[in-house]
């Protein structure tokens, strides 16, 4: 329940940023994890997880080199790449990789939680549109356990994941002896935005931060300057001190270079 949470939570949260196409994709280490241990990769298994989690960017030829250069054998190569080459529906996912054989406990355990994530998404009220289950969705990071995520735009795939997560079991065991279980997700606010803005998907209506550029004639008037500063921001108007002790003109082209509309110059008698 908890693990559908979080992709329901992501769906809000992006439908109230004003995206409709967008797709939450999900997996489970632990199916990824059993299929390991039953092909006897066990001792390798991080680092064949950090190849599978780079097909999008590399491409499937690419990764089967990474396979041979770290020494998998064809039919594993083989396996891996038929494993998350499963299409069709979520339900027929699940059902397809049921079909697979895999005697594994972790594998089995792995597929029952995919599909109770999915059940509850659908009590969640997520369309389906918007989420799907992808099985070479991996997280590089070594210390998700379970459920994981990764969040695209449709029209923007080549901005990467910009919402990702997972379930992290053990995670707190590197600080104390007791357990505390979790699930979560992160947003990379800043290279968020500044890919959205690069690709033209928000528009800036301000061409600067500051409001104002509150200017000191010399280092004297510096604290009446700050005063002012404080005295517009209490006022809810973004205002910048120019603190540097230089001429004038450089203070005015600093303005200028930063598109800052007005300027507040003050000297004290």
């Amino acid at each position: 329940m908890y693990d559908a949470e979080i992709p329901n939570l992501i769906y809000r949260t992006f439908k109230n940023l004003g995206f409709d196409k967008f797709t939450i994709c999900i997996n489970n280490r632990k199916i990824l994890n059993g299929l390991f241990e039953f092909l006897g990769l066990t001792s390798n298994s991080i680092e064949v997880l950090r190849i599978i989690d780079k097909i999008d960017k590399i491409g499937k030829e690419k990764v089967k080199e990474e396979f041979k250069n770290i020494g998998l054998e064809e039919m594993q190569i083989d396996k891996i790449l038929e494993f998350i080459e499963i299409d069709g529906t979520s339900s027929k996912k699940i059902e397809k990789l049921r079909a697979l054989g895999i005697k594994n406990d972790k594998f089995e355990n792995g597929v029952y939680e995919l599909e109770e994530v999915i059940k509850n998404l659908n009590t969640y009220k997520v369309p389906e549109k918007n989420f799907k289950i992808d099985l070479s969705i991996a997280r590089g990071l070594d210390y998700y356990t379970g459920t994981v995520y990764e969040t695209f735009l449709d029209d923007y795939k080549k901005l990467g994941s910009v919402c990702s997560g997972g379930r992290y079991e053990n995670l707190a065991e590197y600080y104390t002896d007791k357990k505390f279980p979790g699930v979560g997700i992160s947003i990379g606010l800043s290279r968020f935005f500044y890919q959205m803005k690069k690709e033209n998907i928000l528009e800036s209506k301000q061409k600067s931060i500051s409001k104002v550029l509150v200017i000191p004639m010399s280092i004297c008037e510096v604290g009446y300057a700050q005063e002012i500063g404080t005295r517009l921001r209490e006022h809810g108007i973004n205002t910048e001190v120019f603190l540097e002790d230089k001429k004038i003109k450089a203070k005015f082209k600093y303005a200028d270079k930063l598109k800052i509309p007005y300027v507040i110059v003050v000297r004290r008698k």
